[in-house]
């Protein structure tokens, strides 16, 4: 049961970082390349097509599992840590 909480958390996390990104992408202070990248992960994360598809064994979750969280964790080490702090704030007050 611990292993479920703690996807069901992590799951959470992830949903608030996205979102983050996604505002981040608004923020003017934010570099144009961190922005082009960040866009490109959120559209990845929230689109219905993915870049491999999910019927195909073991690779179709590959870019869910793997290439969403190195892309987000790419975006944030180019975004300034005081904005990505604001815009984490954000996220978490509007999804609750």
């Amino acid at each position: 049961m611990k292993t479920l909480e703690r996807w069901k958390r992590r799951a959470g996390q992830l949903k608030t970082e996205v979102y983050a990104l996604y505002l981040a992408c608004k923020d003017p202070r934010v570099p144009w390349y961190a922005k082009a990248l960040a866009a490109a992960v959120v559209g990845q994360t929230l689109s219905p097509i993915d870049l491999i598809p999910d019927f195909i064994p073991v690779l179709g979750y590959l870019d869910d599992l793997l290439l969403v969280p190195l892309g987000i964790a790419l975006t944030l080490k180019m975004i300034p840590e005081d904005v990505m702090d604001e815009c984490r704030e954000k996220a978490q007050e509007a999804l609750g």
